[in-house]
């Protein structure tokens, strides 16, 4: 063996040893840093959370984490969920990445619930929340087919912001039926995005709107993050 090629090897190795070095030094420092779990911290009568599919992980040892909590409606004729995401991460991530992240989810969810969303009706805007934060959110019109004679409505809405009080990147995805054999029925759907009337895309087509359309009690509107 070659003189350079023993430095070679070595070199690798001190490279190596200094990776482990600088991962170990960060696991110390962020070893501390407890991941605050956005929720929604009101969402009255007719809605649960679902305790059973609450999801966790981490990364790197550790010093990447997320979890996920998720809401449903109690009225099976129009089925409705809202799952709230945290996620804490080395660096936070910009609000490009936030947001193709949050499209990437609403289409895999949709894929997994055989739901089609219609990409032609995707609207995109930014809107204040009850705590002040400022989101930005994409909204879908989406069918789902129960059999040859039936096509139910659904509608979609991802919405994210990154919490620099608590330093994690939040993203929600809610979806409802809005339609039971070709009946109407926008009450969830409202009470997913904060809209008292339950027609924010008749109403607002490009963004939401601050005033009296607002609900107060709505879930994405209630998320608490810090």
């Amino acid at each position: 063996m070659s003189l350079r090629d023993a430095f070679g090897g070595n070199r690798v190795y001190i490279i190596v040893a200094i990776f482990i070095i600088i991962v170990i030094v960060l696991a110390v420092l962020f070893s501390g840093r407890e991941l605050f779990s956005a929720y929604v911290d009101t969402y009255g009568e007719g809605w649960s959370e679902i305790r059973s599919e609450w999801t966790h992980g981490s990364r790197l040892f550790g010093l990447e984490s997320w979890n996920s909590f998720t809401y449903r409606n109690n009225n099976s004729s129009y089925p409705a969920y809202l799952t709230v995401t945290t996620m804490k991460n080395l660096f936070m991530k910009n609000e490009n990445d936030l947001k193709k992240e949050t499209r990437e989810t609403i289409l895999k969810e949709a894929s997994k619930q055989n739901i089609n969303i219609d990409r032609e009706t995707e609207i995109s805007g930014e809107r204040a929340l009850k705590d002040g934060h400022f989101t930005m959110y994409i909204i879908y019109n989406a069918t789902l087919s129960l059999s040859e004679d039936i096509t139910e409505q659904i509608r979609f809405i991802g919405e994210t912001w990154n919490c620099d009080i608590s330093g994690t990147s939040v993203i929600c995805i809610g979806y409802a039926q809005v339609t039971n054999n070709s009946e109407v029925n926008l009450t969830y759907w409202a009470k997913i995005i904060g809209d008292k009337d339950g027609t924010f895309l008749q109403k607002y087509p490009s963004t939401f709107s601050l005033g009296d359309f607002i609900d107060p009690n709505g879930l994405i509107f209630n998320v608490k993050c810090h």
